[in-house]
């Protein structure tokens, strides 16, 4: 049995209609509340032109009026295709170039139907029950906005509640529960979850931009018992003065469940050994979904540093001639769903193949038993002198420092070397580079020292966890060709 989206959010409803549904910034919607005014605001929309598989793309702040477009979408057949709120024009026009939306919501784009932020629709609209339809992909996000290339990733999954609920299940919600939103909704991983809770009946509560103290404060206040975090976040919260830190009561929360970006195994080891083993999860796969791993904190006790076996789909670790290497050995991992499923399309790029099996240019291993450990992006590796540098093992020490807040490694020209390490380094206070230095002597072997250090003011990665590597190298190189 298939059903709709907005079938199981009327049926939520009509259940238990007074129930939250979503908050933000201090305002609640019930789920009566919700089911009419998306009503509403799906009838205003297809008055504009959407239709059932047109695309909408979406460029609101984290909030409720961003699920309140969504679900409208969803109502109307369409799919959701999510974009910041804070896009730079070209890369918007890159992307409505690619997705030819029926209509743009929150951004103003030329030539096409748009609303601007806190559209309402007409109050004589009528918010009676529309027919159930679903789109055959229920998101479509964006990708690859840092090479200059856009490109959209089109789910292959249906705008049904069967598939979203066996994620769910699967990654520790209930039903009922209360579920913390933490990063930017058009990203791929808080837009997925966050939609899984709310299709299984949590409350979902978002926050606008994450702020680590806030993010205890609503765990406290709302009683939430699972919440998305990337490593950033996960940091920011373990630098807050500890009796910040400990003055919340946590003890509702059972799922703190990470991913998007490679965890320092210190970081996971001290949330581990603050908030127990069994509540920190971790999850490896791409917006692709051709494979997911799924690792609970005391597995990774037991496995440091993995990132678990696969879940869903198959994993295999190539060389660059695209034979597949000796357990142990590192190389490209390259991803197969199961025979016959069709977890995504691109919009604007084609996968990297071979013999059916695609990367998205991760390398690592595979142990005796499975598990695969990462190493960094092919494309952000720094070869010095010979010899490969992964920049996430240097990040992952220097933000070990406890006056570093934020930084990232690069590989810079080098005309003795070929290439040196450069970090750019965010701090709380002053910490000189040879202290920086001292710190990293013992945690790292001296060739991976970066031999260069930069400061800046500004945090490095954004709420998703992401950072834009290459447009940082080439803001430092004068003729990057």
């Amino acid at each position: 049995m298939s059903t709709p989206f907005a079938v199981t959010l009327a049926e939520q409803a009509d259940a238990d209609p007074d129930r939250p549904a979503i908050t933000s910034s201090g305002q609640t919607l019930t789920r009566r509340e919700l089911d009419l005014c998306t009503n509403r605001l799906a009838r205003a929309y297809a008055d504009l032109g959407v239709q059932p598989e047109s695309f909408v793309t979406i460029g609101l702040p984290n909030g409720i009026e961003w699920f309140e477009s969504a679900i409208a979408v969803w109502k109307l057949g369409a799919t959701p295709q999510p974009v910041s709120a804070h896009l730079p024009r070209v890369e918007l026009e890159a992307i409505i170039e690619l997705a030819d939306p029926a209509l743009v919501v929150g951004l103003e784009a030329a030539g096409r139907a748009f609303v601007p932020v806190g559209f309402a629709p007409d109050p004589e609209q009528s918010d009676a029950p529309l027919p159930p339809k679903a789109a055959s992909a229920w998101k479509a996000p964006t990708s690859g906005g840092s090479t200059g290339r856009p490109k959209l990733i089109v789910a292959g999954g249906a705008a049904v509640t069967e598939s979203v609920a066996l994620t769910a299940a699967g990654f520790g919600m209930t039903t009922d529960g209360v579920h913390l939103a933490t990063g930017p909704l058009y990203h791929n991983g808080p837009l997925s979850f966050s939609a899984a809770a709310l299709l299984t009946g949590n409350h979902v509560v978002v926050m606008p931009r994450f702020d680590p103290e806030g993010a205890l404060s609503l765990v406290e206040e709302h009683r939430v018992d699972w919440m998305y975090a990337v490593p950033t976040m996960m940091q920011r919260v373990w630098k807050l003065p500890d009796d910040v830190r400990d003055r919340y009561d946590l003890s509702s929360l059972r799922v703190v469940f990470h991913l998007a970006a490679p965890c320092p195994a210190w970081l996971k080891q001290v949330w581990i050994d603050w908030l127990g083993a069994d509540r920190i999860w971790e999850l490896y796969g791409g917006t692709e979904a051709q494979m997911v791993t799924v690792i609970r904190g005391d597995e990774w006790l037991e496995h440091r540093g993995s990132v678990g076996r696969p879940a869903y789909g198959e994993v295999r670790i190539l060389d660059e001639s695209g034979s597949e290497v000796p357990v142990g050995v590192a190389g490209e991992v390259f991803m197969r769903s199961p025979e016959g499923v069709s977890t995504y399309r691109y919009v604007g790029a084609d996968a990297r193949t071979v013999d059916g099996w695609e990367s998205l240019g991760d390398l690592g291993h595979v142990d005796a038993d499975g598990y695969i450990y990462l190493g960094d992006r092919s494309a952000d590796m720094i070869l010095v002198g010979g010899s490969n540098v992964y920049p996430a093992e240097v990040e992952g020490a220097l933000d070990a420092h406890p006056m570093v807040l934020s930084c990232c490694v690069i590989g810079l020209p080098d005309d003795d070397l070929g290439s040196r390490v450069h970090a750019i380094v965010q701090t709380t206070g002053t910490v000189t580079d040879d202290e920086l230095r001292a710190h990293l002597a013992e945690l790292l072997v001296r060739y991976k020292i970066p031999r260069t250090f930069e400061r800046i003011d500004e945090p490095l990665r954004d709420d998703a966890g992401k950072v834009r590597r290459s447009a940082l190298r080439d803001a430092r190189i004068p003729n990057p060709s």
